[in-house]
């Protein structure tokens, strides 16, 4: 059985905070705020991949009420998250993802951030796809407030 995700996610930027996405630093100005480190890019996977399972979301499975997860590494959380996919028979056929943020440019770091992803879940990296858009200055991420990411996920049974 071939099961679809989608996963998105989004936050807003703060001062003094280093910048995550898709598991890699990133040189720039502002951080993103959030409980844990607040990578966009990773929590969308993870949503996608919860989504594709019909078990719920990154929220229900790691509350920003819960102190274990203040400033957690996200690659953490998807790890766990495909060890859980893993536990209830299914693997991860390939992943699609898109970062929305006019600022900053990503695409130098993009290998990295599918390298991560593929290794975190368990696929090959040629599974793995990351890409990056703005909104033409329009919205919340036009006007540099934050950034957003979609992730679209197939996963099927083992």
């Amino acid at each position: 059985m071939i099961r679809v995700g989608h996963g998105y996610d989004v936050h807003r930027f703060c001062e003094n905070r280093d910048l995550f996405l898709g598991g890699v630093k990133i040189d720039y100005e502002k951080g993103l705020l959030g409980h844990s480190d607040a990578d966009v890019l990773l929590h969308a996977v993870c949503d996608a991949l919860l989504g594709a399972a019909a078990l719920g979301d990154i929220g229900a499975h790691f509350p920003d009420t819960d102190d274990s997860y203040k400033g957690i590494d996200s690659k953490i959380l998807l790890k766990k998250t495909a060890e859980l996919l893993r536990e209830k028979g299914y693997k991860v056929v390939n992943i699609d993802a898109t970062v929305v943020a006019q600022q900053p440019k990503i695409g130098k770091y993009t290998a990295e951030m599918k390298k991560n992803i593929a290794v975190l879940c368990g696929t090959a990296e040629d599974s793995v796809n990351v890409k990056a858009t703005t909104e033409e200055k329009l919205g919340f991420t036009g006007r540099l407030e934050g950034i957003s990411a979609h992730a679209v996920c197939l996963i099927e049974t083992v």
